[in-house]
């Protein structure tokens, strides 16, 4: 576990939701892992993240490799996407969650980690924590991710309705149904916690925030039905509310934290043989998403060397 102090750096990973766009961000996390040169979660103090950045959190801070995610997501990523309809989805999911997590907890983990979920009842952002350090209050009946397994968090994170089925899960807090929608980009809420409940110097924070990069949009062809037409208009309708809640809470961290150290990664990518969604799941199309993620570390090297190593 994570050991918060004033007196050395505290280095944050927060990765933003994006479904199958993931493969963008372990193309990213593959060259920061070749860098530092050691597990992800010996270098990350606190590891924050939303929808397919919440299974990779959670991944890296029970100590997987950035390897070992990605031939899971190669293996079970293309599957979960390509169903057809939410209930499909839903179940592929979490069969998923439940084969890759089993039974680990929250107090499993080996770093601070921040799994960003919605109660949708009460319209307010709920987030699983492992240590009662990162509480902002209630300290008194704080428990490691409100109770519940892993599994249970991340797919709480990863179901976008109406995309996949409301996910209920019953906290110590009361019930949680569904996803990221309140920060897809969960860098805001991490360098929150680092200051306001860690109670860390802004300057001693180091921040990696990592996207899933921006992409044109599928064209729709003349031969589309109209059911499958409306659908592709549903996703896209999806995808481009969640690039505006990620942009604006990045605009809104440069204003609120602009004097703490971060780095963004999230390149825009306007080649039309780019154009992908969230459920994209051709795997020679994700796997040259994963290819870009490689590329756009490149263009941060420097930057990233100055506050990891």
């Amino acid at each position: 576990m994570a050991n918060f102090s004033a007196k050395k750096p505290c280095r944050i990973l927060c990765l933003d939701g994006g479904g199958a766009k993931g493969f963008y961000t372990l193309g990213v996390l593959r060259e920061i892992e070749g860098m530092v040169n050691c597990p992800l979660h010996e270098k990350f103090d606190l590891i924050f993240g939303t929808s397919t950045g919440a299974i990779i959190a959670a991944l890296l801070a029970l100590g997987k490799s950035v390897k070992e995610i990605s031939d899971l997501y190669e293996k079970n990523v293309p599957n979960v996407m390509q169903k057809k309809n939410r209930t499909d989805k839903s179940a592929a999911l979490n069969k998923l969650g439940d084969d890759v997590f089993k039974d680990a907890m929250f107090t499993d983990m080996k770093t601070g980690v921040g799994i960003v979920t919605t109660r949708w009842v009460i319209e307010r952002p709920m987030i699983f924590k492992t240590s009662i350090e990162q509480a902002h209050g209630r300290k008194g009946t704080f428990s490691p991710g409100f109770g519940v397994k892993v599994s249970d968090a991340v797919q709480a994170s990863c179901s976008a309705f109406p995309f996949f089925e409301r996910k209920t899960v019953k906290t110590d807090k009361g019930d949680l149904i569904d996803g990221g929608y309140c920060a897809n980009n969960p860098t805001l809420y991490a360098i929150a916690d680092a200051i306001i409940a860690l109670k860390l110097p802004p300057e001693h924070l180091r921040v990696v925030s990592c996207g899933v990069g921006v992409y044109p949009p599928p064209k729709q062809s003349w031969f589309s039905t109209t059911r499958w037409a409306q659908q592709l208009l549903s996703v896209q309708l999806l995808q481009k509310t969640l690039e505006i809640n990620t942009q604006s809470m990045d605009q809104l961290r440069h204003v609120l934290y602009r004097h703490v150290p971060t780095v963004r990664i999230n390149d825009t990518f306007e080649q039309p043989e780019m154009a992908t969604d969230l459920f994209e799941h051709n795997l020679t199309k994700l796997n040259i998403l994963r290819q870009r993620g490689s590329e756009s570390f490149a263009k941060a090297e420097a930057d990233l060397r100055n506050i990891l190593l």
